[in-house]
């Protein structure tokens, strides 16, 4: 079979392999393109190895490619495995990969940013150049050990991170083994299992938190995030980026959509009398042109996720935002005969196990709605014990 030649490059147009000889082969795409490609046999097995497009890989530089794998080969070598090992990202570069993955399941954008951020400023400096398949266990403590007592929340995280990165490249066959995985777990000193419980209040003290709030010299905003934050157990970043496009009127509930849920699924408030209310005042404060109901300072912009901590502390609530849903959930329980589920559910907490969970088809809304009402009741009374005021 004639070799081919410059000229009879240019001149095919029809798509198809067209033969140099030996196990070199010009492809012509159907959409015109021109490339290389090598069909060899590497133990028994037969193969085809891309040697670049055609005119960037000129005739003779394809058969220079093609000989030199032909004598790999018969030396009892892999092109194919030194391919790879040429695409072989760094970890940086696979860590940003498993990010990009991993987007669309993280609740929030401020999560996504974190686990980036955390990378870019403890492992990327240490191994983010260097290839996956050279970061062993060394490389690994080398980021970890200096940080595990230290910060030992941190650390645990950013270990967490460091292995699903790996466990990335080795699912993709970069990596054989996991260096951040069980090896070096002998190598770590033992942390303290400490659990961080969000600073409570008593729920007899929540009107006068209330109050005191009330009182306060915050943006009106604030203080009716704050209210509705409370009179719906919600968290904070739940009210404070809640928008008008999410309450429904007529049916008097608010509903999350799933991306702005810890749980990732969607929620519906049913909203007490004391709820519609903030509503109706923050109807005064909201916007032209931005549908947030409790707008932050800075126009378009919701309230920080430090304002309502800020708040507190401001006038002198011994508690954290997230801790008035404690609150409410002792109060169910102490206070009220409603059922575990129904308080959970209250919650957006998941109830169950997962086939129980797949056989409930119903949220209880209506007797959520019952309990959410008599929470509004209790929380908006006038009420002689108020909240002790640390200055």
């Amino acid at each position: 079979m004639s070799k081919l030649t410059m000229a009879a490059i240019k001149a095919l147009s029809e798509p198809g392999r067209y033969s140099d000889g030996g196990t070199l082969y010009l492809y012509i795409a159907p959409g015109g393109s021109k490339s290389w490609v090598q069909r060899v046999t590497i133990n028994g097995r037969r193969h085809d190895i891309g040697l670049g497009p055609w005119p960037v890989v000129s005739l003779a530089k394809a058969r220079r490619r093609a000989f030199a794998n032909r004598v790999l080969i018969e030396d009892g070598g892999d092109p194919l495995a030194e391919k790879r090992k040429a695409e072989v990202p760094t970890f940086e570069q696979a860590a940003v990969r498993v990010h990009a993955a991993n987007l669309p399941r993280w609740r929030s954008a401020k999560v996504a940013a974190l686990w980036l951020k955390s990378m870019e400023r403890y492992a990327f400096p240490t191994m983010g150049d260097k290839r996956v398949d050279l970061i062993g266990r060394e490389d690994v403590l080398r980021v970890l050990s200096p940080m595990w007592t230290a910060k030992p929340e941190a650390a645990r995280k950013l270990r967490l991170q460091i292995r699903t990165t790996l466990r990335w490249a080795q699912g993709h066959g970069y990596v054989e083994t996991n260096a951040a995985g069980e090896a070096i777990d002998g190598a770590l000193p033992p942390q303290p299992s400490v659990r961080s419980h969000h600073r409570t209040i008593p729920y007899s003290e929540v009107a006068g938190a209330l109050a005191a709030v009330d009182e306060s010299a915050a943006t009106k905003a604030a203080k009716l995030c704050f209210r509705f934050l409370v009179l719906t157990a919600a968290r904070g970043g739940e009210a404070r980026l809640a928008t008008w496009q999410e309450i429904d009127f007529e049916a008097r509930e608010w509903r999350i959509p799933g991306e702005r849920m810890k749980t990732g699924q969607p929620h519906v408030v049913p909203l007490s009398d004391g709820a519609m209310a903030v509503l109706s005042d923050a109807a005064e404060v909201c916007e032209t042109g931005s549908d947030l109901i409790f707008p932050g300072t800075k126009r378009g912009r919701p309230l920080t996720d430090s304002t309502l901590s800020k708040l507190l502390r401001e006038v002198g609530v011994p508690a954290v935002p997230h801790g008035f849903r404690a609150a409410f959930r002792t109060w169910a329980s102490e206070k009220t005969n409603a059922q575990h589920h129904v308080m959970e559910l209250a919650l957006a907490h998941s109830v169950g196990s997962q086939v129980e969970r797949a056989y409930a088809r119903s949220d209880l809304r209506n007797k959520r709605r019952a309990l959410m009402e008599r929470w509004g009741e209790y929380v908006t009374a006038e009420r002689t014990k108020v909240v002790q005021l640390h200055g």
